[in-house]
């Protein structure tokens, strides 16, 4: 009879692991499931730059407007509505109104406003954007923070090296990877790590005597059933343990900071993700992605742009700050992206709404050794297609591993052997990068 743990898949895999933890300790160890800690010291003196110790990966899910956040066409009265072009801290860079914070910043970023995609619908762009892969019925790729883990390891052993925020939880898997290297999802900040301490209706002498119970059983299964899958999963009680004595799990609570610390983000659920994700960043997470999701404008683009732009204008000019200030935006970079952009064309039927753009839309990079103060690219006078210096997904992910110091000439195999690359064919864009 086969091992009834190869045929089942990773969710159910995940599930009972959950499940058996519950059960037989009393803790739950669900938001650990699927970031079992990478047992992987970091590696250095392999000859890879890495100018960017760690990433903040700020998804702005649903396409993002580029014309009324970071490319406005302020001639253009029936292309820009009612948005306004207002002065920022680079020298001649206007971008909207919406977004006065962040003009302030601009001179730490690098905007790249010559982005361009060939998934105009909302799921295949995410999945390109996340995998650097067109979705497969028959595979499921590694996220770049999945990839992170897998070719860098973590930095702090005590707690997980890839922290999502905010998403739909699809953005931590890791795909063919394995269990091992995908992420823990955090629905909300202010929650923080649930389930990651021993509750109060176990006491210690308890919780130890059921860790040696399971400890017996899980020998007695090693020894009949010699399976990696079930090793993983053995191990990621020993992490959650580990996890859970760990001073470092303080890094996972918000409240710790100072009141105006918190309110200087905004108090929204994107604003305390990037406060959370500041946090992680300073106690040796890797990789963190926050997500501010809403964006998909096609009714009513100009009122949702400005409620979004509100959220992401506070928190995105803060978190620069105070990265800067804490002396880690040099060593950490933050990405700001999204999976197209919108139309030219004003929907007015659609009371002034969007409609799905691919062709161009905007990015920014910021620390991590990207070039400050710099505009790359440009758009028509539409914003409607690229003009000069195309970025490709594939090549904007490529700069991203990049400065992690991943080896994009690394190849990891599928179960089925197909051989993949951490950004397919794309490639580094030296100009944005320092």
């Amino acid at each position: 009879m086969k091992d009834p743990l190869i045929k089942s898949d990773e969710i159910t895999r995940r599930e009972f692991v959950a499940n058996a933890a519950k059960t037989c300790l009393g803790v739950g160890l669900g938001p650990m499931i699927g970031s079992a800690l990478t047992s992987h010291a970091f590696a250095k003196g392999n000859g890879i730059k890495e100018p960017a110790s760690a990433v903040i990966f700020l998804n702005m899910s649903g396409g993002m407007s580029h014309i009324d956040t970071f490319d406005i066409k302020p001639n253009k009265k029936a292309i820009q509505g009612p948005v306004k072009a207002i002065n920022t801290k680079l020298d001649g860079l206007q971008i909207s109104h919406y977004l006065p914070k962040t003009a302030a910043v601009m001179d730490k970023v690098c905007l790249i406003r010559s982005m361009t995609s060939e998934n105009g619908a909302h799921e295949r762009g995410q999945y390109m954007l996340h995998r650097s892969y067109a979705p497969r019925s028959t595979i499921t790729h590694p996220s770049l923070g999945a990839w992170a883990m897998k070719l860098r390891g973590s930095y702090n052993q005590e707690i997980p090296g890839f922290v999502t925020i905010g998403g739909s939880g699809k953005e931590a898997s890791a795909g063919f990877f394995g269990a091992k290297y995908a992420g823990i999802p955090i629905a909300n900040a202010k929650d923080g790590l649930k389930n990651s301490t021993r509750p109060k209706s176990v006491n210690e002498d308890d919780f130890n005597r059921r860790l040696k119970l399971s400890d017996a059983l899980n020998q007695g299964f090693h020894q009949k059933h010699q399976n990696t899958q079930a090793k993983d999963y053995d191990e990621l009680y020993k992490e959650a343990i580990s996890l859970m004595n760990s001073d470092d799990l303080k890094a996972f609570d918000i409240n710790l900071e100072p009141k105006s610390s918190r309110t200087a983000y905004g108090d929204t659920p994107f604003g305390q993700g990037c406060l959370l994700a500041r946090r992680l960043v300073e106690h040796g997470v890797r990789f963190v992605e926050v997500t501010l999701g809403g964006w998909d404008t096609h009714y009513d683009n100009f009122t949702g742009v400005e409620a979004r732009c509100n959220q992401l204008d506070q928190a995105y000019a803060n978190l620069l700050i105070e990265l800067e200030a804490k002396g880690l935006l040099s060593s950490t970079l933050v990405v700001l992206t999204t999976e197209f952009g919108r139309s030219p064309e004003i929907q007015a039927g659609h009371k002034n709404g969007r409609d799905h753009h691919p062709s161009a839309y905007s990015s920014l990079l910021a620390g991590g050794g990207a070039k400050a103060g710099m505009v790359y690219g440009r758009t028509d006078s539409k914003g409607n297609r690229v003009k000069d210096d195309k970025v490709t997904v594939l090549d904007f992910n490529a700069t991203i591993a990049h400065q992690l110091g991943l080896d994009l000439n690394t190849i990891q195999h599928s179960a089925s052997g197909r051989p993949f690359k951490v950004a397919s064919k794309g490639k580094p864009v030296k100009q944005l990068i320092s």
